[in-house]
């Protein structure tokens, strides 16, 4: 039992004395502390005592992309810690290249009985994609939300950050430092965020439409963006991820341009690499925590029985600046 205790101290992050009262049920631990516990338990597969075992809500299937992107290990962080706290135990699935795919990885979390599915930037993100997918899941009585991505084609409720606001307050930063030629560095056409970022640059600057280059949401990708809008003598650059915000900073360095003195960079989420950029990246903050709190209660209003509206919840970007924008050049 000792290693018991100290295993599952270990991953709540608790001490093993604090594990042994929960254990016990014992007073003087918060519910916050003791749902922690219990979600240790659970993931590292021990059997919960007699008087534990009614407080589990049951699981909760979380699908996320891809985790080489910083920002969807934020977005899994924050649900999981309020499904936690609800009384919820997250199962979290990765797509990985060669991998399972969200379909196989939605099949085995129904096979397993959870009580609902969460998925971040998923097929329904892709314009592309057959939502038949999720019109059968619905069919199968499994209560689902979707973040980031919306489509009139599935009903359920969304959660999305308003990536056309995100747009407008970039390109109005930089055409008050003075620039004119403002490019944007996206991800593929298919997806519903790069389809609006695009809208939200027609928006403020309609004859921009073609300083837009698309490619993939990868620090290459950024580059390869990048190379192309500095061909056609961009001075600004927004990116549709902070991935692609580094491509383009590497773009602007291998001719000799210097960040933000000759080319100016905006990215996109404020993921945890930002601590590593050089200069500091100004960036579109996602609110991760609203959004996935919001996620999950408009999951646990479906399981309930009382359901969220089927429609989408935006929530709004803020614009950090920071070091990788500057005034336009001379």
């Amino acid at each position: 039992m000792t290693a018991r205790l100290s295993d599952i101290a270990a991953q709540a992050g608790v001490s093993e004395a604090t594990v042994s009262r929960v254990v016990n049920g014992k007073p003087g631990v918060s519910a916050a502390t003791r749902q922690a516990v219990v979600a240790a338990m659970d993931v590292l597969g021990y059997e919960r005592p007699p008087k534990l075992r009614q407080r589990s809500q049951g699981l909760i299937g979380l699908i996320i992309p891809e985790l080489s992107n910083p920002i969807f290990p934020v977005f899994a962080q924050v649900i999981e810690q309020v499904l936690t706290r609800d009384g919820y135990t997250p199962v979290l699935c990765t797509q990985t290249p060669g991998g399972s795919s969200e379909d196989q990885l939605t099949e085995m979390l129904v096979d397993r009985g959870v009580n609902g599915i969460v998925f971040v930037a998923g097929l329904h993100a892709d314009t592309t994609a057959d939502m038949d997918r999720y019109v059968k899941l619905a069919g199968r009585g499994v209560p689902f939300v979707m973040v980031n991505g919306y489509t009139d084609r599935v009903s359920a409720p969304f959660v999305s950050v308003d990536v056309r606001a995100a747009v407008r307050l970039a390109v109005t930063h930089l055409v008050e430092l003075g620039h004119e030629r403002i490019g944007l560095a996206l991800g593929p056409r298919r997806y519903v965020p790069t389809q609006r970022m695009v809208e939200g640059l027609a928006l403020v600057r309609p004859q921009a439409a073609d300083l837009v280059e698309h490619s993939l949401f990868s620090v290459e990708g950024g580059q390869a963006a990048a190379a192309k809008l500095l061909d056609r003598g961009c001075t600004a650059i927004v990116c549709g991820s902070d991935l692609m915000a580094f491509g383009a900073i590497r773009a602007a360095r291998q001719r000799g341009l210097h960040v933000p003195r000759d080319v100016s960079v905006v990215g996109f989420d404020d993921s945890p690499l930002i601590v590593f950029a050089d200069p500091p990246l100004t960036t579109l903050r996602q609110p991760v925590d609203a959004m996935g709190q919001a996620a999950v209660h408009a999951l646990l209003e479906e399981i309930g029985g009382t359901p969220a509206p089927h429609a989408e919840f935006v929530f709004q970007p803020e614009l950090v600046v920071r070091g990788s924008t500057g005034a336009r050049p001379r």
